[in-house]
């Protein structure tokens, strides 16, 4: 009878459906089976997910219901995260402190008369939950980004946009370094590249020292088919150093 307690062959699919904004969606899926262990097939029945956090009787973190229909093989699908929600968000779900277990219950009938259908842990899935936190900050790490390049093919004076990154220089052209210059810090840094033929000079202007020379100058000049390197350090308001020119 379909009315009967189901005795279900329970299992979770390990593929996530992680998306670019929240709320996260988790693939489920059962086989439902009666008393009998007869198939339900093409029957509409009603679904209650239960997360426990610390045991599979744990606190409960998360809980929603699902109306839905199973196929010729008795076989329900659904995705976690987006039934209707009676305890709970999915989405603050703190993967990161586990462990986990998914709680199930179902009315065959398509009710509300829910009979547990069985508890399992969730292993891999919790961890590939948590990837998706690093939307969130967990800890004190940092992370230090990587260096923009500038196309460096015209003489100007110095940018905003040159501070800590890459100016590739392809034709021969002039960065100037002007007086006062705030957007550049003490102790930022600058990338410097000469390619293929091209040479880049870097001018202190009036009031500007470079490598302790007032108005100094230094010059990068590279041979055809190859690239020189230099870098460059503020190491005062109006001072600056550079090497391997």
């Amino acid at each position: 009878m379909k009315s009967a307690l189901t005795i279900l062959l329970l299992f979770v699919t390990v593929t996530l459906k992680l998306y670019a904004q929240s709320p996260e969606k988790m693939s489920y899926q059962a086989i439902i089976r009666s008393q009998n262990n007869d198939l339900v097939a093409n029957s509409r029945i009603s679904l209650r997910v239960i997360v426990h956090q610390g045991s599979a009787a744990g606190t409960i973190v998360y809980q929603e219901t699902h109306s839905a229909t199973t196929n010729n093989n008795g076989l329900v699908s659904l995705e976690i995260g987006t039934g209707n929600i009676t305890t709970g968000t999915f989405s603050a779900i703190a993967w990161e402190k586990g462990p986990y277990f998914i709680e199930t219950q179902v009315d065959v009938t398509g009710g509300a008369n829910y009979n547990i259908m069985g508890t399992t842990q969730l292993l891999s899935v919790p961890y590939a939950l948590h990837a998706k936190t690093a939307e969130r900050i967990v800890g004190t790490a940092t992370t230090t980004p990587r260096a923009a390049i500038i196309p460096f093919t015209s003489s100007r004076s110095i940018s905003t946009t040159d501070v800590n990154n890459t100016i590739e220089c392809t034709a021969t052209s002039t960065l100037t370094l002007t007086s006062n210059f705030s957007s550049m810090l003490t102790g930022d840094t600058i990338n410097l590249e000469a390619h293929n033929g091209a040479v880049l000079t870097i001018q202190a202007s009036s009031g500007v020292t470079i490598n302790y020379t007032a108005s100094g100058s230094a010059k990068f000049t590279s041979a055809s088919g190859n690239v020189r390197f230099g870098f460059l350090r503020k190491t005062g308001t109006n001072s600056y150093i550079i090497s391997g020119q």
